[in-house]
């Protein structure tokens, strides 16, 4: 017979022994085998995959558009760095597009499998061509949301991370700039260090709104974070058409 009260438990496991361990297989890193032990303790990995999303990720911009009303029915909206595609399923479902009508373009230089209602671009956003395809790709239309959840594989070196983040916020608000309409947000994925003050004052320059946020779904030892930018203050292009910048 087991004595609950010796084990302080009173029958109950405690959360840390209810944890999936990992033991290390051969060939296996210590780093792979800690982020496996992780993912399949993460509440969020699981949910995703109840729900029907592809990453985690998706519902670090459900909870920001649920706190920050980033999506409306019929807005048109710019995914970059978009595979696996969570965060564009999250714009899709919110926004009302389909298949006849897709509202939402993403681009990535990985591959990702089709999504109802999002045009997928394999392409890298960083080439001098990119913007053109996706303008293209929005029929000319300008974008109510630019989004960007993308990031450099780290070095390990926190100051060329660093900059290596900031450049890639820096071409995505230009991007944005370029094709929002007025009103219109942007949210981009930043590291530990915040946003460069120069990034930062171009920016409210040309919104009404900016600030950073934490959902609760980034892990709380996750040195990442989001830039908010709401209210762009940018004119309607001629006719609501974008002509790309050569």
């Amino acid at each position: 017979m087991v004595n609950n009260k010796a084990l302080g438990t009173g029958g109950r496991k405690s959360d840390k022994d209810l944890k999936i361990r990992v033991k290390t297989a051969k060939g296996r890193k210590v780093a792979s085998t800690k982020w496996l032990e992780r993912q399949l303790n993460d509440p969020y990995v699981a949910r995703a995959r109840s729900e029907g999303y592809r990453s985690r990720a998706a519902f670090k911009i459900k909870e920001m558009d649920e706190k920050h009303k980033l999506f409306k029915k019929g807005m048109r909206v710019v995914d970059l760095g978009a595979a696996p595609g969570g965060w564009s399923q999250v714009a899709a479902k919110a926004v009302g597009s389909t298949i006849e009508k897709p509202l939402v373009v993403g681009i990535d230089y990985l591959d990702m499998d089709p999504i109802p209602g999002v045009v997928l671009l394999k392409k890298d956003f960083t080439e001098d061509d990119a913007p053109a395809m996706l303008i293209e790709a929005m029929g000319g239309q300008g974008a109510d949301v630019v989004m960007s959840d993308m990031a450099w594989p780290t070095t390990g070196h926190r100051a060329t991370d660093h900059l290596r983040i900031v450049h890639l916020i820096e071409i995505a608000a230009g991007f944005a700039i370029q094709v929002l309409k007025p009103g219109g947000s942007f949210v981009a994925k930043v590291f530990q260090g915040g946003t460069e003050h120069e990034l930062l004052h171009m920016l409210k320059r040309h919104f009404n709104t900016t600030f950073h946020v934490k959902p609760p779904s980034s892990r709380k030892d996750s040195a990442e974070a989001y830039l908010v930018a709401k209210g762009f203050k940018g004119s309607a292009p001629a006719e609501g058409k974008i002509t790309p910048v050569e």
